[in-house]
């Protein structure tokens, strides 16, 4: 009887020192397969994260082909405005400018150059700068190997004798022109978005 107690005691302590044991060890899973579950649910969010950016990059890029064939037919058409987001003049000066005040536009054989670069003084336009107008020549459109578009016209006025230069980025609406006056050298150099005249958001001031 003594020896079969003895062993029950010997069992019960055996059980008292494996039992933390066996807790600790199913906490501890507990804890990894949390951590897995926690690792995938990751793994799923950015896998949902990278799609979504996949799509709107296409989007975006979908919305850039068609404003680039917008801009590019209203050019053709001799229809369109370039919003003017800043200038370079000649001595080399930056401005950023209210594209609303500030643009090249072609109707037809009427060409507009407007440079409204004040916030302060009304100028000569009444916006902040000079409006001068006068009547296309040698309009010519033409796209190169790598699919920049490049337009080239004259334009004859009042208040403007220049040559104009208008190059669309490929795939895009984003524009750059070259102002180069016949009489001086006050050469400007414009960065834009080109718009169909129709489409454009501008306030023309008093022409020259």
């Amino acid at each position: 009887m003594k020896r079969l107690l003895a062993t029950i005691m010997v069992i019960a302590a055996g059980l008292s020192v494996i039992a933390p044991d066996i807790s600790a060890q199913n906490s501890s899973d507990a804890q990894a397969s949390k951590r897995r579950q926690n690792v995938e649910s990751w793994k799923q969010d950015m896998q949902k994260f990278s799609a979504k950016i996949k799509q709107e990059h296409k989007l975006n890029e979908l919305a850039d082909s068609l404003a680039s064939i917008q801009a590019i037919a209203a050019m053709r058409n001799q229809d369109f405005v370039l919003q003017i987001d800043n200038v370079t003049f000649s001595n080399g000066n930056t401005v950023f400018v209210n594209s609303n005040v500030n643009f090249l536009s072609v109707k037809g054989d009427r060409a507009v150059v407007q440079i409204s670069p004040s916030n302060f003084s009304p100028g000569p336009n009444g916006l902040g700068g000079v409006t001068v107008d006068g009547i296309i020549s040698g309009y010519q459109i033409m796209t190169d190997k790598k699919g920049r578009v490049n337009l080239t016209y004259n334009v004859s006025g009042i208040g403007l004798n220049a040559q104009i230069e208008v190059y669309i980025t490929p795939g895009s609406s984003n524009a750059q022109a070259t102002v180069y006056p016949n009489f001086n050298s006050n050469t400007l150099w414009i960065s834009g978005t080109v718009v169909p005249y129709e489409n454009a958001d501008i306030m023309e001031g008093s022409s020259l």
